[in-house]
């Protein structure tokens, strides 16, 4: 596959243009009061399958020839990407496999069943879940499309960032959560190219900090157990997205998860919109360095919105 440039970010954004929404900028002045910053909120949560995941799926499942995507498609995830590749295969038709640790949210469980998926329960455990994708791969012959881990998808989420800069084209940093690294890579790549001068934040929980980690000691850490209530923010970096964090990003800004508890709040209260708690990571991250961003216009990734509600209808 070629490196991962802009030229490829343009080609992404091109191939979902006919599935993919183009997601709105929101703003809110009592935010923006609240963090000293100009926010521009980049509203992935609105995005087909309530996150950004949708356009690094689609990406890589419509750059299949025909004959691997006769094959069928096989990842693994906790749940927005599992439901991002099952609708993109349901766009083109194809079979897909999702491998998904136990006691993932139910919420997320149900969209992966509900756009056609077969679902393959595994441990939580990176090593389970890379010893239970390779049994699918090795029944169905299918093709493995990573959550991070794979320049098209990569390539698919870097247009979330081309989108939001041609929206603001003026921003001085952008925030996006991290977890496998994707978003944040597709992210840098996108921003870095449009605008060399821009920052470029990674916002992680404290209890999941293996990026934050990785950065410091100029290695990839994959031996913490998250402890978070980011369920999307579990992962480690692989080689690739540790490499390009590497090379681009401007640092990694820590939250706690009572911090990302008192965003989600912010952005129910304030701005009327449904987060997950992954979603509220860049708004904690922001809020939590304020002196960093103080007088700036802050572009912020809200990446998610596939809340459990069931606990306030029970």
């Amino acid at each position: 596959m070629p490196p991962i440039d802009l030229d490829v970010i343009r080609d992404a954004a091109a191939r979902i243009a006919p599935h993919a929404h183009v997601t709105p900028v929101l703003g809110s002045a009592s935010l923006d009061r609240i963090a000293g910053a100009t926010l521009f909120f980049k509203a992935e949560h609105l995005q087909r399958v309530g996150a950004f995941k949708f356009r690094g799926a689609c990406n890589a499942v419509f750059s299949l020839d025909d004959a691997s995507a006769a094959r069928g498609v096989v990842t693994q995830s906790s749940g927005n990407h599992g439901a991002a590749i099952a609708l993109a295969c349901r766009l083109r038709g194809i079979p897909a496999t999702v491998v998904v640790p136990r006691h993932a949210p139910q919420v997320k469980l149900a969209a992966i069943a509900d756009f056609g998926a077969r679902i393959v329960p595994c441990e939580v455990s990176q090593h389970d879940r890379d010893r239970v994708s390779a049994q699918v791969l090795a029944e169905t012959g299918g093709e493995m499309i990573h959550p991070f881990d794979d320049p098209r998808v990569i390539a698919g989420q870097g247009t979330a960032a081309f989108e939001l800069l041609h929206q603001a084209p003026a921003l001085d940093a952008i925030i996006a959560p991290v977890s496998g690294g994707g978003l944040l890579s597709g992210t840098l790549i996108a921003a870095k190219s449009l605008n060399p001068a821009i920052d470029v934040f990674g916002a992680e929980p404290e209890g999941a900090s293996d990026a934050w980690q990785s950065l410091r000691q100029q290695r990839r850490v994959t031996d913490m157990t998250p402890n978070t209530i980011c369920d999307g923010l579990r992962a480690h970096l692989s080689e690739r997205t540790f490499g390009i964090l590497s090379r681009h990003c401007d640092g990694i800004l820590l939250a706690n998860d009572d911090e990302v508890r008192a965003a989600m709040r912010l952005i129910f209260e304030r701005m009327k919109q449904v987060v997950e708690p992954s979603g509220a990571m860049a708004l904690a991250a922001v809020l939590r360095h304020r002196e960093r961003f103080a007088g700036r216009r802050v572009g912020i990734m809200l990446s998610g919105g596939n809340l459990d509600l069931s606990p306030l209808f029970s």
